[in-house]
């Protein structure tokens, strides 16, 4: 005899108590219900007397305790979620209703989370009252930012510790008495000797650590900064590198002063290509 099993049974049954309803679909179950936005807090107003205030103007409270041991750093990586208000109550963006934690860099937030969640560890929550000048100011310069004191629930989910940004040079306006000089236009000079001997070949792939800034200081890109070397061909790349980094054994640190011509010109092509003279710092890592 065969075994019946319980899902054939619980059809045989139903089908002898109502024959029409046991071959009826099932409906499937409704999805779950999305995050309600958070309510403001009752204390949105103003910090309660047992909230802590920093020398800055910063008040916090820690809502929920973490089990973390280690804080995160000015640069590090941090994803969260929060949720943002006036000082009045209205909500301005928050993560939680569409459940969607947000990952950056701290120290490309507001003054008022560089401090606060740098105050914090893993798995906490703690509600921040920030003033207006740790916030967008009492006139706010960004269309979308709210103005004046701002009032932030963050949790801490995770941090990914980064390296501090290279220091901007102090030569970086323009190449100093003893950097060398090609026929191009080229200036470099040797910031560290590595041990290698080889060097790269027009068309080699090489591995490097690099930061560039503009000739006023701005930092524009750096591979030091996201904590990962990059590897490219040097015949992809502007000439002042293809030229310079041939001039470099492995394991050597050089600065180069590249004039326009050799970067991406005085108006460059590439969207978002910075115009004009560059300066960088090249560590040659390997070559492939």
């Amino acid at each position: 005899m065969p075994v019946v099993t319980a899902v054939a049974l619980t059809l045989i049954m139903l089908a002898r108590a109502n024959p029409s309803a046991a071959f009826e679909p099932i409906e499937p179950l409704p999805p779950a219900p999305a995050p309600r936005a958070p309510k403001a807090p009752a204390d949105v107003a103003e910090p309660p007397a047992e909230a802590i205030k920093t020398a800055s103007g910063l008040a916090t409270k820690v809502i929920v305790k973490g089990k973390g041991a280690g804080h995160p750093g000015p640069y590090d990586r941090i994803t969260v979620h929060y949720t943002g208000w006036t000082s009045t109550g209205r909500m301005f963006d928050s993560s939680i209703p569409n459940d969607e934690p947000t990952t950056r860099a701290l120290n490309t937030a507001i003054a008022g989370w560089v401090e606060g969640v740098q105050l914090m560890v893993k798995g906490e929550k703690r509600r921040l009252w920030i003033p207006a000048e740790l916030a967008y100011g009492e006139r706010a310069t960004r269309l979308d930012a709210p103005a004046g004191a701002l009032v932030f629930d963050i949790e801490l989910l995770d941090f990914v510790s980064m390296p501090e940004p290279p220091q901007v040079p102090v030569d970086v306006a323009a190449a100093p008495e003893d950097a060398k000089k090609t026929s191009s236009g080229l200036a470099y000079k040797i910031i560290k000797r590595g041990k290698g001997k080889q060097r790269p070949a027009p068309s080699s792939t090489v591995e490097v650590h690099y930061s560039g800034w503009t000739p006023d200081g701005k930092m524009f890109d750096s591979s030091v900064e996201r904590g990962k070397p990059t590897s490219f061909a040097l015949d992809s790349v502007i000439k002042g590198w293809t030229e310079g980094v041939q001039l470099m054994a492995v394991g050597d640190k050089a600065r180069f002063w590249i004039p326009g011509k050799l970067a991406y010109g005085d108006k460059p092509a590439r969207a978002g290509a910075p115009a004009g003279p560059l300066v960088f710092d090249i560590e040659l890592l390997a070559i492939k």
